[in-house]
């Protein structure tokens, strides 16, 4: 019997969401995500331990070396898995359209001179209103992006008619959410308000007619994603990946282009986009925790990096 890994790579593009090398080359994932929690984690790992003395000794300010080694990390995976690697700009420019197409620039380059071609980079950024403005200008100029911290409806119809190529919606921190109000331990898949979401942006966008990928990401436990069994693409821990492949139950397809409803396109403007958002408790709440936890972690990388000097 195949296991549900192989399963669910017949029917879903599978991406490690992941800086473990060791772990993306056990599981062969077509694409790798990356954020500032999981770059944090990558350069205290074993495999980077050279690299991080490396790009510590070339010297250059923290944010120059900081940089450095989401590259050297980015690169890496380059180096394993076969399609996208995604690079997220600093979490301090979610709100500033300007910045974020200035550091996603200076990623672009960066990679450039590794050896890594833009055509294998998305970069990532917030689903701020500012990050789709930024990433709408940048797929302009063919520089690839993924929107992440992806929560709301609103989110994903700004994303769409921005042009990007992929989002990103966080499956498992809706579902703490509504855990965390309802004061329930949890949800029978079909029930779950994150994979409910999910399935409903993704109706949207075939039915729409929306090219845009949909990856489903943040998953807290594997039934979460076998509900999503036939997304475009999920990103996965490696725990989970894991778990997936050491499970040989049959894996149904759940999700594909022919099953859509058939709603149309609508587009939405700003005004709309803030009041849909600021509407939603969750989704307001959950993008400004979400931004406050990768700062906080590029905040830790940055100290690490002026305790290595």
């Amino acid at each position: 019997m195949t296991n549900r890994l192989d399963q669910l790579k017949d029917m879903t593009i599978v991406v490690a969401d992941t800086g473990d090398i060791e772990a993306v080359k056990a599981h062969k994932p077509q694409d790798c995500t990356t954020n500032p929690s999981l770059v944090l984690k990558a350069v205290q790992d074993d495999a980077f331990k050279d690299t991080f003395r490396e790009a510590v000794a070339k010297g250059g300010s923290t944010e120059d070396i900081a940089q450095d080694l989401v590259i050297r990390v980015g690169s890496a995976l380059a180096g394993i898995v076969p399609g996208y690697v995604s690079t997220e700009v600093a979490s301090h420019l979610s709100f500033d359209t300007e910045g974020s197409i200035a550091s996603a620039h200076s990623l672009i380059e960066a990679y450039d001179k590794q050896g890594v071609g833009k055509d294998r980079i998305l970069i990532k950024l917030a689903s701020t209103w500012e990050g789709i403005r930024a990433a709408e200008k940048l797929e302009r100029e063919g520089i690839r992006c993924n929107l992440t911290l992806l929560f709301s409806m609103a989110q994903a119809v700004a994303c769409a008619d921005a042009g990007v190529t992929l989002i990103s919606p966080f499956v498992g921190r809706i579902t703490d959410w509504y855990k965390s109000a309802e004061g329930v331990e949890g949800y029978e898949p079909e029930n779950d308000p994150g994979v409910k979401s999910v399935r409903e942006i993704y109706d949207y966008y075939k039915s729409a007619g929306i090219e845009t990928i949909v990856m489903g990401a943040s998953f807290r436990n594997a039934g979460q994603i076998a509900a999503l069994a036939g997304c475009d693409r999920l990103t996965i821990s490696p725990d989970l990946l894991k778990e997936l492949s050491e499970d040989e139950t049959p894996l149904e397809r759940v999700l594909s282009p022919e099953g859509k409803s058939g709603g149309s396109k609508r587009s939405i403007s700003e005004a709309e986009f803030r009041w849909e958002l600021n509407e939603d408790a969750m989704a307001t709440e959950k993008l400004a925790e979400g931004i406050r936890k990768f700062h906080a972690d590029g905040v830790k990388l940055a100290k690490m990096i002026e305790g290595a000097r």
